[in-house]
């Protein structure tokens, strides 16, 4: 019996295979990202206008977002699980 189970669970394992991704970063992505964070970051320092329109217009980007998956979520739950 022991054995059997132990085949059971292999074979269920063996069926979802297992995918991992690695993505490159060289100097050039780096200093990119380094770049938009720091600005972002001096920015909010600043109290900047434009930092703040931005802040504004996420928490909206958001709201509407939430909007949108309440309405349409019973919708397409069925589409989701196949």
């Amino acid at each position: 019996m022991d054995d059997l189970l132990t085949e059971e669970l292999e074979d269920l394992l063996s069926e979802v295979p297992k995918r991992t991704s690695r993505t490159m970063v060289s100097r050039d992505t780096k200093i990119l990202r380094a770049t938009g964070q720091l600005s972002t970051a001096q920015a909010r320092s600043r109290n900047d206008p434009l930092y703040k329109r931005m802040i504004h217009y996420r928490e909206l980007y958001y709201k509407y977002r939430a909007m949108i998956r309440k309405k349409y979520s019973p919708r397409v739950r069925t589409q989701a699980r196949s």
